[in-house]
């Protein structure tokens, strides 16, 4: 039995079982070097996990549990959530398979609250299929930022761009509106202070783009810019903060001046999301940022269209395996750096 504290506990929720979610996990597990670094726990089913496993070939040793201190090592451990067994039709949608999602996921999310496992990865879930009385969520990021404390930030990252948003899962109609100088402030406060603890960057510089197309050219498409964004970023500036913009979306990606900033902050979803997939997609991993707990997860989704047929790519869900492994640490890092005395005595 392995005991809490010998290794890092990684969690994983099983994700939407008709879409790739279950393939991706098995492969990326089976990386050599994954034993090493984290004890694996699944929040499913045992049986149905060496179900999958066989049709994906995966040769670890699956070890079914029904609590999480009779995990072992070097093991795929999976934590029997339910007994009863679940016909799979792989490739559809299914709001039965939905339910099951959810089961996972609020499974781990409670173990993730009590410290029984130290990271959570999520496999991808459909959207529609996890909807019920209760859990009326849109997603993961909206759940955990209710059951665990802090404020969420849904941040993109990958080895050359981080994209934070203000706004995440909002109707475009809306978003006008949701962005106050109060919610710029509390994104901006939040990404910097990820960036400090869970990424090690000492002074992070931060973009911030603006909403309207050419950030409103001064007012003519648009007052965001003038009457809400730019004087929050003055506001920031006088805190201390080091935080540029607003930048026009498409100039600022065009022209790679991503590259110049540790984390850039877009207004919504698809602002922020388009450039990321453009030049990250299939490796990068979404992190929630700003949560006392760690979680992270693909930058895909379900994928019906190829689950079933083992030829789907694992290389995202494996760096985000190990992103939430490196921000584990960092953040233990600064944590403790923040416990030690500030000046050391010295000999004279």
């Amino acid at each position: 039995m392995c005991k809490k504290g010998e290794n890092i506990i990684l969690g994983i929720s099983i994700g939407d079982m008709n879409g790739i979610g279950p393939e991706v996990i098995l492969k990326s597990l089976e990386d050599t070097r994954m034993m090493e670094l984290c004890t694996p726990v699944i929040f499913a089913n045992a049986k149905l996990v060496s179900f999958i496993k066989k049709s994906v070939g995966c040769t670890l040793s699956i070890h079914s549990i029904d609590s999480i201190d009779q995990i072992q090592l070097g093991k795929i451990n999976v934590l029997n959530i339910w007994k009863e067994g679940v016909n799979l039709e792989v490739g559809k949608l299914d709001d039965k398979v939905g339910k099951y999602a959810i089961k996972s996921f609020v499974a781990a999310t409670e173990a993730l609250k009590k410290n029984e496992i130290d990271i959570l990865v999520t496999a991808p879930i459909n959207k529609y299929n996890i909807q019920s009385e209760d859990f009326h969520f849109p997603g993961h990021t909206d759940y955990l930022n209710e059951q665990i404390e802090g404020n969420a930030l849904m941040l993109m990252i990958s080895e050359n761009l981080r994209i934070g948003l203000l706004t995440d899962h909002l109707p475009i109609n809306e978003i006008s509106e949701a962005i106050t100088p109060e919610l710029i402030k509390q994104k901006i406060k939040t990404i910097n202070q990820s960036l400090i603890q869970d990424f090690n960057i000492i002074k992070p510089k931060i973009a911030l783009l603006g909403l309207n197309p050419h950030s409103g050219d001064n007012g003519v498409i648009g007052k965001e810019e003038i009457e809400t964004i730019f004087p929050t970023i003055k506001e920031l500036l006088n805190e201390g903060y080091i935080v540029n913009g607003p930048f026009s979306a498409d100039a600022f990606f065009g022209n790679e001046q991503y590259l110049n900033y540790d984390a850039v902050v877009a207004c919504y979803h698809d602002q922020g999301l388009i450039p990321f997939k453009s030049l990250s997609f299939g490796e990068g991993v979404n992190y929630t940022a700003g949560l006392e707990k760690i979680r992270t997860s693909p930058d895909h989704g379900t994928a019906y269209d190829i689950a079933g047929k083992n030829i789907a790519n694992h290389t995202s869900f494996t760096e985000a395996i190990y992103a939430a492994l490196d921000i584990y640490k960092n953040r233990n890092a600064y944590l403790k750096s923040k416990e030690a005395p500030l000046y050391e005595n010295k000999k004279n």
